[in-house]
């Protein structure tokens, strides 16, 4: 029989963590089912060689909430920043990094042009990007029907646009859809700082700069920069899992129970209506509602089933684009690397690989082909020269996202791992020379393993393609955008929603608005 005052939140990563906190908040009986050991899903810390810990997935903050940060109080739960406001290094084999803080030049040779053009671009790309920012905290409207609040819902976006002004309004349209590669290539002559700027356009994306929505995805990533995201482009103290944890203690101080070691087998129904899950020890728990904080293909297909929806409904769920793009570098050190004409005191900060925008491009040449690129572009961090808790006195730790590394078979296992890691080290020791001595351990995750350890469909750690076609009111699918799917009582809450992935939370706050917002409309 179904407990129809207890709400399910099946998976303990952020998104489910602040779904948990607001519902907790209102009232509600809320039970976080973990299939891990610890929450938090793909924003973890965890250990990876003795004495060595890293933030095991995601790296750096720089989507958190702001909203979210003060209503939750994660700063008294415990949340600090071991290192706030990066700059960006772009680093070169040959001549001097530049080194970029927001729009201003700090280090590097860049033409007066190009430094006024970054200013402006700068400016205009962050104004953009809160036409995103301003969506992250609503629900999406209807793309037909609905009632009146569907209709504000999308004046608001219109207006929203709108307010941008003529000139600055026909720019976002003509530029929103389109590719970086174009943009760059219209206001800027150095190759190094276009590849930089680039780089930013398709972390995490199965894009390269000469990929169309690769303009969009750049916006998204600056919205929480854009938004003013609590700490700007930071490192937590502690790795991305203190964020996790900070959650996890607001979620509990809110009311909410959260297990771990509870992997859900199946979502079970009582007719067209949600009744609970079963675990895969054979648990069976009751609920009136459940929220998956899961991606959506494995929520709708395999915790649910198929054939407990509409033929055309799954059809859009099983092309919904997932497929991992981007590999997880993880280096214990002896030492502090140290890098070709880069100052000790900056090898704290963002570190890139992306020489120029053609660089990055050939990297893509490859993954189209089901393999991995033998020149990888780079975004490197060594946190613990500002966390000295994840390594050994003395020692470091370097995480970097590596490019590209394509969800496909002839791209994983051991074999592709090798000859990844191999492509890495070579790149690494072009910037760093020595680095390669310097290594104690290491650990390479493909987008199989993304996939295998955190329970990501196809190891896509946006839950899906950022893409004009796979946001907004058309993040998954039609027919599931506003968070509850198409069954009584079943929600998602992942970042296979709108607003989308990266360690926001937004998602998770949504999905906890429609669940009471449909308690009290019932």
């Amino acid at each position: 029989m179904t407990d129809h005052k207890r709400i399910l939140i099946v998976g303990g990563g952020h998104n489910g963590l602040v779904c948990a906190a607001y519902l907790a908040r209102a009232g509600r009986e809320v039970l976080v089912l973990e299939a891990a050991e610890r929450l938090g899903g793909a924003a973890i810390t965890r250990s990876f060689a003795p004495g060595f810990s890293v933030s095991a997935c995601a790296h750096l903050s720089y989507l958190l909430d702001a909203q979210i940060h003060r209503e939750l109080k994660l700063a008294t739960h415990g949340l600090k920043w071991a290192h706030s406001n990066l700059r960006t290094v772009a680093l070169a084999a040959e001549g001097e990094p530049l080194v970029l803080n927001g729009a201003q030049v700090e280090g590097g040779k860049l033409g007066h042009d190009d430094a006024d053009a970054l200013v402006a671009y700068r400016r205009r790309m962050l104004r953009f990007a809160q036409v995103l920012g301003r969506q992250h905290n609503r629900r999406p409207p209807r793309i037909a029907g609905g009632g009146r609040e569907e209709v504000i819902g999308a004046a608001k976006l219109g207006f929203d646009i709108r307010r941008l002004g003529r000139d600055s309004m026909r720019e976002f349209l003509r530029i929103a859809g389109i590719n970086i590669y174009d943009v760059l290539e219209e206001l800027f002559e150095s190759p190094q700082l276009k590849g930089a700027l680039a780089l930013d356009a398709v972390l995490g994306t199965n894009l390269a700069p000469r990929s169309n929505n690769s303009v969009l995805a750049l916006l998204h990533r600056l919205s929480g920069e854009a938004m003013d995201a609590p700490g700007g482009l930071a490192l937590p103290a502690g790795g991305m899992g203190a964020i996790s944890d900070a959650l996890a203690h607001a979620a509990r101080a809110s009311g909410a129970t959260l297990r771990t070691g509870a992997a859900v087998k199946r979502i079970t129904l009582d007719g067209d209506h949600v009744s609970g899950v079963e675990l895969e020890n054979g648990e069976q728990i009751a609920a009136g509602v459940v929220v998956s904080n899961a991606d959506p293909a494995r929520t709708l297909l395999q915790l649910v089933g198929a054939r407990h929806f509409e033929t055309g409904f799954v059809h859009r769920v099983r092309h919904f684009r997932a497929k991992g793009m981007a590999a997880k570098l993880h280096l214990a050190l002896s030492g502090l690397p140290t890098f070709k004409g880069l100052q000790a005191s900056l090898a704290g900060e963002r570190l890139l690989v992306a020489p120029d925008a053609a660089y990055i491009e050939r990297a893509f040449d490859r993954a189209k082909y089901g393999q991995c690129s033998p020149e990888p572009a780079l975004e490197i961090t060594i946190p613990s020269v500002h966390d000295a808790s994840l390594a050994p006195q003395g020692k470091h730790v370097l995480s970097a996202i590596v490019l590209y590394a394509p969800f496909d078979p002839r791209a994983s296992g051991d074999v592709a791992r090798s000859e990844l890691m191999e492509n890495c080290l070579q790149v690494l020791e072009r910037h760093a020379p020595g680095l390669r001595q310097q290594v104690v351990a290491s650990e390479l995750l493909l987008p199989a393993d993304i996939e295998q350890e955190f329970r990501i469909s196809g190891g896509h750690w946006h839950h899906g393609e950022l893409a004009l076609d796979q946001l907004l009111m058309l993040r998954p699918v039609p027919g599931a955008a506003q968070y509850a799917m198409p069954l009584d009582g079943l929600y998602l809450c992942g970042a296979g929603c709108h607003p989308g992935g990266g360690v926001m939370g937004s998602a998770g706050r949504n999905a906890a608005q429609a669940v009471l917002k449909s308690e009290r409309a019932a």
